[in-house]
């Protein structure tokens, strides 16, 4: 038997600075949801930036109930209030250097190396992190590594993702989703007008295309120095709506 999913309540910072609230089962989704504008009437006007904090209950109900007591906080007590049984998720530029940072990242080429041969593997190493023209972002919920990304800048307006991965212990919590928001957002705020990607073709980056096309990318054919591989899958989005 199967067991029941849990709910998670959880708050959002909106692009205006505003907080918003809700109860979900499907964190990632319902992010997705929010930044697509399909989540609630509040998030359609203001999108949400990233996920502040989350907390998991047994069921509906329980959520439900946590969520009127978080709603009836004032907004200087919401964000301790629900952190008490968790940590913020905060997106913080740099790192490379902290060991933290290393191992995930090598965590993350160990997995490349599984699905994919050598010579299709297009993942950054610290190295190609460290380069011109590359940002990194850490997701941290407190002293606690649960994911990482970057952007790479590819001129006329273009750039990719790059080094998307979630920490094992912190998957299914809706860092991926607050990652690749918060990425999106600072291309766009760098004046790209298209973000693209390559990722892999193997059963285990379903779940990885699954969150890009919730996030309005659609497959493409090769883009920048990349060339057609039967290991590579292109997706790509425009920055303008």
């Amino acid at each position: 038997m199967t067991a029941p999913s849990p709910w998670h309540l959880y708050l959002l910072e909106c692009r205006n600075g505003s907080w918003y609230a809700g109860i979900t089962n499907d964190l990632d989704a319902r992010f997705a949801a929010h930044a697509a504008g399909r989540g609630a009437k509040y998030t359609r006007g203001n999108p949400p930036v990233r996920i502040l904090a989350s907390r998991s209950y047994p069921d509906r109900a329980s959520a439900s109930r946590a969520e009127w007591q978080l709603k009836r906080q004032p907004r200087a007590r919401k964000l301790a209030w629900l952190q008490a049984a968790g940590s913020t998720l905060e997106i913080r530029a740099g790192g490379l250097d902290d060991p933290r940072v290393v191992a995930l990242l090598q965590t993350h080429l160990d997995a490349m190396a599984l699905h994919s041969p050598p010579e299709s593997i297009r993942a950054l190493d610290l190295s190609g992190l460290r380069a011109p023209g590359v940002s990194f972002w850490g997701a941290w919920r407190g002293d606690a590594l649960a994911g990482c990304g970057a952007l790479k800048d590819l001129g006329d307006g273009h750039g990719e993702l790059k080094s998307m991965r979630t920490d094992a212990a912190h998957l299914r919590q809706g860092v991926a989703a607050a990652l690749l928001a918060h990425l999106m957002a600072t291309a766009r705020a760098q004046g790209w007008q298209r973000l693209s990607l390559e990722t892999g073709t193997a059963a285990a980056f379903a779940p990885a295309h699954a969150l890009y096309a919730r996030h309005g990318f659609t497959p493409c054919g090769p883009f920048g120095d990349y060339i057609d591989d039967p290991f590579s899958t292109f997706m790509t989005r425009s920055l303008d709506d």
